[in-house]
C-alpha cells in the first residue's frame, strides 16, 4: 500500500514538473510568426524592442512580427490565413485576445476565434505556442480560456509571462503594455519553453 502511494506521488511530480505537449525541432532556417496585437507589436518599446525581435536574438532563427495594435480576435481570425500563406511558418506564436477583454467582448466568440487560428495553422501543418492575456480582475491571472484550448488542442502554453510583468511596474510602460525590458522577460520564458519542449 505504502509503495502504491509512493508511486502514485511520484507520479503527480512528475506531471506538475512536465513542460508539456512536445515540439518538433525548428531547423536553423526555421521562420516563426509572431501573431497578435499590441503585445505582439511591442507597444511601449522603441523599435526593434518588442518580445518577438529579441527573441530572435536569442533562438538564432528568424522571428517575423505581425502584431497590430488594436485588433480583436474576430479581426485577427480573418487576417491569420493570409499571413500564414505568405510567412509559412514553422511555428507559431499566438497571443491574441487581449482587446476582447479589455472592450469586455463575449468570451465565448472569443474562445472560438481562437480555436479557429489554431485550427488554421494546424490544416498547414504549423506548430503552435500559446501565450495567455490576463483577465480584467485587480489580480492578474491568465484568463482560463488560454489554458482550456492548450489542454483542448494538446498545445504548449505560456500562460503566466504577461501577467507577472504586468504586475511588476519596473517592466511595463502603462498598465497594459511592456516595456523594452518587459518584453525582454516575455523573449526569455518563450525562449526557456521552446527548449523545455524540444523544439530547440
Amino acid at each position: 500500500m505504502l509503495k502504491r502511494c509512493y508511486l502514485f506521488l511520484l507520479c503527480c511530480f512528475l506531471a506538475a514538473c512536465s513542460p508539456g505537449p512536445e515540439l518538433e525541432s525548428l531547423e536553423q532556417h526555421a521562420v516563426v510568426l509572431a501573431f497578435g496585437d499590441s503585445l505582439t507589436y511591442g507597444t511601449g518599446a522603441a523599435e526593434g524592442q518588442g518580445y518577438p525581435e529579441q527573441l530572435a536574438a536569442m533562438i538564432h532563427r528568424t522571428v517575423v512580427n505581425r502584431g497590430i495594435p488594436g485588433e480583436v480576435s474576430a479581426e485577427g481570425l480573418a487576417r491569420l490565413p493570409a499571413v500564414l500563406d505568405e510567412i509559412q511558418p514553422s511555428l507559431l506564436l499566438l497571443c491574441h485576445g487581449g482587446n476582447d477583454i479589455l472592450r469586455s467582448l463575449d468570451m465565448t466568440a472569443m474562445h472560438n476565434n481562437l480555436q479557429a487560428m489554431i485550427d488554421l495553422a494546424h490544416a498547414r501543418g504549423v506548430q503552435v505556442v500559446l501565450m495567455g492575456v490576463p483577465k480584467r480582475s485587480l489580480l492578474l491571472r491568465e484568463e482560463p480560456i488560454y489554458e482550456r484550448l492548450a489542454e483542448h488542442n494538446q498545445i504548449p502554453l505560456q500562460g503566466d509571462v504577461v501577467a507577472d510583468v504586468l504586475g511588476d511596474s519596473d517592466l511595463r510602460s502603462d498598465r497594459v503594455h511592456p516595456n523594452a525590458q518587459g518584453y525582454r522577460v516575455m523573449a526569455e520564458k518563450i525562449d526557456q519553453l521552446l527548449r523545455d519542449t524540444g523544439a530547440l
